[in-house]
């Protein structure tokens, strides 16, 4: 953890140093979430959750055909469970909210009228807000039927407050700036409260999106 902010101290002074002519950029998609290391039993039930993102970020150019290019983002993750075997029938689903500072390094292939752009680099979360929802028979995973406020602070927190990790991106840039791009978020911190090391998880985000840079 401690060389993951080390790397994103350094591309942001890098970033902030650089003299050129900077462009700026919005985008806005689907995120397709779910958790590492879920259980035996999880692990056969999980599902892709559905939810968004949407990000402004600043194109730095450092070199030819090289940018990098830091950020901020709204994005919602979590995880999906359908249970329909082992006397279980019912579904568990967490959604989260969260804001990311992204910072990416991001090189341009000129194609076409356009340019494929490749990146990646670190990215820092804070949860702000988050729900379980509880539906049918789902025995010792959840305690009832409902929806469940989650909790980022405190002694009995549910989740911990900090999420962090490396985005890998692509896609394509139009000449005229529109962008189509997909992600990864490959989440690197603990998430769950607890001392057991068995049940660590962390965040992975598939993402497809839209975009334009101006």
């Amino acid at each position: 953890m401690k060389k993951l902010l080390l790397s994103f101290g350094a591309v942001v002074l890098l970033a902030a140093g650089a003299q050129a002519q900077t462009s700026y950029g919005l985008k806005a998609g689907v995120n397709l979430g779910k958790y590492s290391n879920p259980s035996d039993l999880q692990k056969d039930y999980q599902k892709n959750n559905v939810s968004f993102y949407v990000t402004g970020f600043a194109d730095i150019p450092v070199a030819p055909q090289f940018s990098i290019q830091p950020g901020v983002s709204l994005q919602g993750k979590g995880a999906k469970y359908e249970y329909n075997g082992n006397n279980l029938d019912g579904s568990t689903t967490r959604n989260t909210m969260s804001v990311e500072i992204p910072v990416n390094a991001v090189y341009y292939i000129p194609a076409g009228t356009g340019n494929v752009f490749l990146g990646a680099g670190p990215y820092v979360g804070f949860n702000i807000s988050g729900k379980d929802k509880v539906k049918g028979n789902v025995g010792e995973w959840a305690s009832g039927e409902g929806d469940y406020d989650l909790s980022f602070s405190g002694d009995d927190k549910d989740m911990n407050l900090i999420d962090a990790g490396v985005n890998f991106l692509g896609g394509y840039k139009f000449g005229n700036g529109l962008l189509i791009n997909a992600g990864y978020g490959l989440g690197l911190s603990n998430l769950n409260p607890s001392d057991n090391s068995d049940n660590k998880f962390s965040n992975r985000v598939l993402s497809f999106g839209l975009g334009f840079q101006f």
